[in-house]
């Protein structure tokens, strides 16, 4: 059997629902609500968040964020952890479930189907002919997946998120890496998870991202010919190149290699806020307020707040803090004026690139969140991350008194005038 493959240059897959259905669950025009863009209730071809006849406000109680299909799920991507020898048993077993016991169509990442391990694995010979692989940059699954299983830890999530920089499929993710913030569920009781998944009416945490507008300022100038010869005329012509992202977690601008500090200004719905002077700026989400920003100092912001969070890292001033925004604010960096150097950014710890004179990185909600199935329910699930994974606030517990009447007696006496 040869293996199924999706739309490339030399390959060809049809999409798992018609246009009807496509249309139908991508609205044209999407409401908005007082705190920013009202984020999207559908979330691949077939889920949606399950309507709520009772709510009377644009803002959705967090409590009944509930998962639901429109139709039953064909079609997964499980995505696991490279480079992990610890995770192919895991990978191998969750693979089996779905094709032969759930009768799934499985996709895969290319490389992953062709590590070596499962290239001489026989058994899993027959399994690995069926799944459907793909690779990133090249081919575009966008349209096809409705539900993503990961397998690993958080930046697993984060390269999902990558994969779909419009609707994203409900996100179910398994703790197998290093810290796990963001996977609740254990692995050992996949089937259940799983198979409770697929019947609908999950509990969902709606993880905002931030739409990034990268606008580069590629400056061309060409010599002409001069019109006399004292005199020679340059023209200079002004190119544009935008590049467009979504970001889960943070997009960060520092200093690169430079030994200067950085000195960038922050404007906040075109209006110039401050210069960040230092190594550099964090602008996350509340999904990424428990990363990098929160080892810059920050606050830690429940994924469910619609806010921005911008987060100064090492800066050069005491009274520099940072500071939470509404999620409808539209943020733009640029390199001052008298910088020394130029900066650096990255989106969620990939795609770096240098910021020279005249470019900008404009920042904004999304209205295309990650919808992270929960395991418990989406306040249960963040406190235990926070307990497990950071030990926020995990001290030595103060010891108790003995006797609280006796030493509250002995105080008295000790306090009275005269003796």
């Amino acid at each position: 059997m040869e293996r199924r493959r999706l739309p490339g240059q030399h390959e060809h897959l049809e999409p798992s629902g018609s246009a009807s259905d496509t249309v139908e669950s991508c609205p044209k025009r999407r409401a908005h609500f007082l705190h920013g863009p009202y984020p999207a209730t559908h979330f691949g071809p077939k889920a949606c968040i399950l309507p709520n006849p009772t709510s009377v406000m644009h803002i959705q109680d967090p409590a009944s964020q509930r998962l639901t299909w429109n139709k039953p799920p064909v079609n997964v991507l499980v995505i696991r952890k490279i480079r992990d020898e610890s995770l192919v048993e895991p990978f191998k077993e969750l693979c089996r479930f779905l094709v032969e016991e759930k009768l799934m169509m499985v996709y895969v990442e290319r490389r992953v189907v062709d590590d070596a391990t499962l290239s001489k694995d026989e058994a899993f010979g027959s399994i690995r002919n069926q799944l459907c692989t793909f690779r990133e940059g090249y081919d575009d699954i966008s349209d096809c997946i409705d539900l993503i299983i990961c397998l690993g830890g958080d930046g697993t999530l984060l390269y999902a998120s990558s994969l779909f920089q419009g609707s994203v499929p409900p996100v179910m993710a398994f703790h197998l890496g290093s810290l796990g913030f963001l996977t609740p569920f254990k692995f050992e009781s996949y089937k259940t998870e799983v198979a409770k998944v697929f019947e609908g009416n999950a509990a969902i945490t709606l993880r905002s991202r931030l739409k990034v507008k990268v606008v580069k300022d590629m400056l061309q100038r060409e010599g002409q010919q001069p019109y006399n010869k004292s005199r020679n005329l340059t023209f200079v012509f002004h190119l544009c190149v935008c590049v467009f992202l979504q970001v889960l977690n943070e997009v960060v601008v520092d200093r690169g290699p430079s030994s200067y500090l950085s000195n960038v200004d922050l404007y906040l719905d075109g209006r110039l806020i401050t210069s960040v002077q230092g190594d550099g700026v964090i602008v996350s989400t509340p999904t990424g307020s428990t990363a990098y920003a929160a080892a810059a100092g920050a606050s830690m912001i429940h994924p469910n707040v619609p806010a921005i969070m911008v987060t100064p890292i090492c800066p050069h001033s005491l009274s520099f803090r940072p500071i939470v925004v509404p999620a409808g604010v539209e943020l733009m960096i640029t390199l001052s004026p008298d910088a020394r150097n130029t900066a650096w950014v990255s989106f969620d710890g990939r795609k770096r690139q240098e910021i020279q004179y005249g470019d900008c990185i404009k920042i904004t909600t999304s209205c295309y969140p990650v919808p992270s199935i929960c395991c418990h329910d989406l306040v249960y699930d963040w406190f235990e991350s926070l307990a497990q994974c950071l030990h926020w606030n995990v001290r030595k517990r103060q010891a108790r008194l003995a006797d609280a009447s006796d030493s509250l007696g002995d105080e008295r006496e000790v306090n009275l005038p005269g003796l």
